[in-house]
């Protein structure tokens, strides 16, 4: 008899998630919340993270836009951490960017 599948549990998105982002993902993340913690909170440039994430998985900018390698805010928040991740506006010109602080 075939298992039946059930749909996934809120709770359980985030382990998946985790499941399938790579750990070079992860890696490169840890690197620059430690690299910009100020006592307070890490600010990490979005364009930043994806070089990084691209170099070490060898990989190109569009392919990790289309893996959703960089929505990780849920994997950081279920660790205890407080994430805001802002992106300009219309006529707006910053630099799209995480913010981690201390839950």
């Amino acid at each position: 008899m075939k298992n039946k599948t059930f749909p996934i549990k809120p709770e359980e998105v985030v382990a998946k998630r985790l499941a399938d982002i790579p750990e070079e993902v992860i890696q490169v993340f840890n690197e620059l919340i430690s690299q910009n913690w100020n006592g307070h909170s890490a600010t990490v440039d979005q364009s930043k993270a994806c070089k990084a994430i691209c170099k070490a998985l060898k990989i190109k900018s569009y392919e990790a836009y289309e893996r959703n390698l960089l929505d990780i805010e849920s994997l950081y928040e279920q660790s205890g951490w407080v994430v805001k991740y802002d992106k300009p506006g219309y006529n707006e010109s910053y630099e799209a960017h995480y913010v981690f602080k201390k839950r």
